[in-house]
């Protein structure tokens, strides 16, 4: 049985975004919500806030320094300390409020948008892809709640998570030009599951998915088929991310601010237990592979 250890408790209200520096040995995360950004060396122990007052919902890092970011009001470059530049805020009259996101081999940031709203009508959020030289165009649309991606170790696929549909996406991916084709159900996550939320792609090709409102990691076999379930005591497990020196770690993050929607699971109460908040860390004796570099430049 794999042991779930907490490294960090700033009682996030929405972590997100982990993401392990393979050049320095630094992991980060951040809190989308309260407007945090941390990092945690496990070579010393010791964890830190980066940064406050900065949203990043997604983020990369980038060749020339620094990270790609992006956030409700669109797609920025961040030198990791003050200094932030916007990259662009709409595409094509379409608003670029943005979730979670993705570097891929050749340098390119993909991440999509959201509108998602329990209550109401909401517009259907798009796929993005920022290229090298700042031009970001729409590639794909039609999802509620963008959330985790991922590339398949030969880089064939690109996974996506929809939460509110209770679906992760396969891509066909193109490499050299950056295309996305044939869209199609990898996994359709029963209802008395909890939501796909952000994911991972290890060096086999199985794909960890954090389950929101399901108090849990999943991983699913090339074909999408349940391989295995690691518990985390945290209602709502947010995202995931593989580091540490043989990238056997798997960081995973969550979220202690309650969001009730429609889409929980029968029985699921979001007013009792444990919500979430904390970093935790579990070696499943399972390599990941590191994530790619953004090369924005503009």
């Amino acid at each position: 049985m794999e042991q779930v250890q907490v490294i960090a408790d700033y009682g996030d209200l929405c972590g997100e975004n982990p993401l392990w520096d393979n050049r320095s040995g630094t992991f980060y995360w951040t809190d989308c919500v309260g407007l945090r950004f941390y990092r945690y060396q496990p070579a010393s122990g010791k964890h830190e806030i980066m940064k406050e007052g900065l949203e990043i919902n997604g983020a990369a890092f980038n060749e020339a320094g620094g990270f790609v970011i992006c956030n409700n009001s669109g797609f920025w470059l961040w030198d990791g300390g003050d200094k932030v530049k916007l990259i662009a805020d709409q595409v094509d009259g379409f608003k670029c409020q943005m979730n979670d996101s993705i570097a891929d081999p050749s340098g390119r940031f993909f991440a999509g948008s959201w509108f998602y709203s329990p209550h109401q009508k909401y517009e259907l959020g798009k796929l993005f892809r920022l290229d090298t030289d700042g031009k970001v165009s729409i590639v794909d649309e039609g999802i509620h709640l963008s959330n985790g991606l991922g590339f398949s170790p030969d880089c064939k696929i690109l996974y996506l998570a929809d939460s509110a549909a209770r679906i992760i996406y396969a891509y066909d991916y193109e490499q050299k030009t950056g295309d996305v084709r044939k869209r199609r159900v990898f996994v359709k996550v029963p209802s008395d599951e909890g939501l796909p939320d952000g994911l991972t792609v290890d060096v086999e090709g199985f794909v960890w998915s954090a389950q929101w409102y399901g108090s849990c990691v999943v991983r699913y076999d090339p074909d999408g088929k349940l391989e295995r379930r690691i518990m985390t005591p945290a209602k709502q497990t947010s995202s995931v991310a593989f580091g540490g020196p043989d990238l056997t770690d798997l960081f995973i993050t969550s979220a202690g601010r309650s969001e009730p929607m429609p889409v929980m699971p029968p029985g699921y109460d979001p007013d009792s237990g444990y919500i979430g908040g904390r970093l935790y860390c579990v070696n499943p004796g399972i390599k990941g592979k590191a994530e790619f570099r953004a090369d924005i430049s503009i």
